[in-house]
């Protein structure tokens, strides 16, 4: 038996039938000339159980000789440690890939218990984000440093894109470090799932640092930030630039503390003016699929008047009826030039009206327990994060109040000339 070498290769001719040369130094190792002339590497060889297959390396131009010597060279090594280079090589085939996952999860029961908004967010980082960086990786070889790399090119901008979702209609998918941070952070979960149903055997996220989002302290601070608000709001709908119905869901957001994904799809069976309150089922709300428990957001008197003069409909009708073709109507775009236009803070979303409401709250007087009932928390320490913030606050007023005294005392005590520090309105941690 010869050594197969690229000119064996090329000298062996086509026959009637299929011809077998096989390597003078690799047991197993040989060369398949086909009738039609086709030639491939082959390794046979035999498995624990005695039977005896063949497996194909390469096409020859696929693989140099030495390059497929090497390859079965390998899978000889794995056949004396009581593998199976076939078995092994279909296992890999037919191993999940990330878009399978993925696909598989968005049809799964899992995601269909999610409120119907997070199914939207969660559906775009999933086929804007992770199905373009990952999906056609394998899960079982994916390791730590592919989810950080996958995390760094979110950061970065690299799925960033202006995408038609519509007529006439775009959403621009951008990049940054919380968009990264929430995108990884849902894939780690789809895999925790796709290893409870069996379908994965491991998370290759698992144990990724991520980072944290901080604390969220952009809020409206006060009546005149509000007032800015409410008069732009005004201003813009009697302009027609706003919708009504967009400018009254943002009203109640701003007056509730409710989230946007509870207002924005809210139903009149929700509704009871009378009692002054929403009542949302559990699969309505986002911690309702956890608790199990319905959400009451209680409404004050002028939240209670918005909702009253919404077009009245039907029981499963939308409260704040979105614009003729959409879905529940859609508030990003609308806020931003709200947000704008009345000089708000640049970082507060809509989400910041939540928080706002949480911390003023917290700076009346409001205990965790408290605050945790009107914002409907599923855990006492997020309300109470906004009782910290509200003690740092005032503690920092303190210090400024006492400023002018403290000057004084300094003055009196070293014969100096008192120096008065005049209070101004801060913008750190305190505020």
């Amino acid at each position: 038996m010869p050594k197969i070498s690229k000119r064996l290769v090329d000298a062996e001719k086509a026959g009637d039938a299929v011809r077998f040369v096989w390597d003078d130094d690799l047991p197993g190792f040989g060369l398949r000339v086909m009738p039609t002339g086709a030639k491939s590497f082959v390794f046979q060889y035999r498995t624990p159980e005695g039977r005896t297959r063949r497996a194909t390396v390469a096409k020859v131009g696929a693989m140099t000789p030495d390059e497929a010597r090497d390859l079965a060279d390998d899978w000889s090594h794995a056949v004396k440690r009581g593998g199976d280079p076939l078995a092994d090589k279909k296992a890999a085939k037919e191993a999940a890939t990330v878009g399978d996952l993925l696909t598989a999860y968005l049809a799964s029961a899992k995601f269909a218990e999610k409120a119907e908004s997070t199914q939207k967010i969660d559906r775009g980082r999933i086929e804007r984000h992770l199905r373009p960086l990952l999906g056609k990786r394998h899960v079982h070889k994916l390791e730590s440093e592919d989810i950080r790399r996958a995390f760094g090119a979110i950061r970065d901008g690299k799925t960033a894109a202006t995408v038609k979702t519509k007529k006439r209609g775009l959403a621009r998918v951008t990049g940054g470090e919380g968009t990264a941070r929430r995108a990884i952070r849902l894939l780690r979960a789809i895999f925790a799932w796709g290893v409870v149903e069996k379908m994965i055997p491991s998370n290759p996220a698992a144990g990724v640092a991520l980072g944290t989002d901080g604390e969220r302290e952009t809020v409206l601070e006060g009546a005149e930030e509000y007032a800015r608000l409410f008069k732009t709001l005004e201003k813009m709908e009697t302009e027609k630039r706003l919708r009504p119905p967009a400018a009254d869901a943002i009203r109640v957001i701003a007056l509730t503390g409710a989230r946007r994904g509870e207002i924005v799809p809210l139903r009149w069976r929700h509704v009871d003016l009378k009692a002054g309150k929403i009542t949302l089922p559990p699969a309505s709300h986002k911690t309702g699929r956890k608790t199990g428990k319905p959400r009451v957001i209680s409404l004050p008197a002028a939240a209670q008047e918005i909702i009253a003069r919404q077009s009245k409909g039907e029981p499963g009708d939308f409260v704040f009826q979105p614009a003729k073709g959409e879905g529940a109507m859609s508030l990003a775009k609308p806020w931003r030039a709200v947000r704008t236009e009345a000089k708000l803070p640049e970082g507060i979303g809509l989400h910041g009206l939540r928080h706002s409401m949480a911390t003023l709250l917290a700076m009346g007087g409001a205990q965790a327990a408290e605050i945790m009932a009107a914002l409907g928390h599923k855990q006492l320490s997020t309300s109470q994060k906004y009782v910290h913030l509200a003690d740092k606050a005032r503690a920092t007023l303190a210090e400024r109040a006492a400023a002018p005294a403290l000057a004084g005392l300094a003055a009196a005590a070293g014969g100096a000339k008192a120096e008065v520090v005049p209070m101004r309105r801060g913008k750190g941690k305190g505020r």
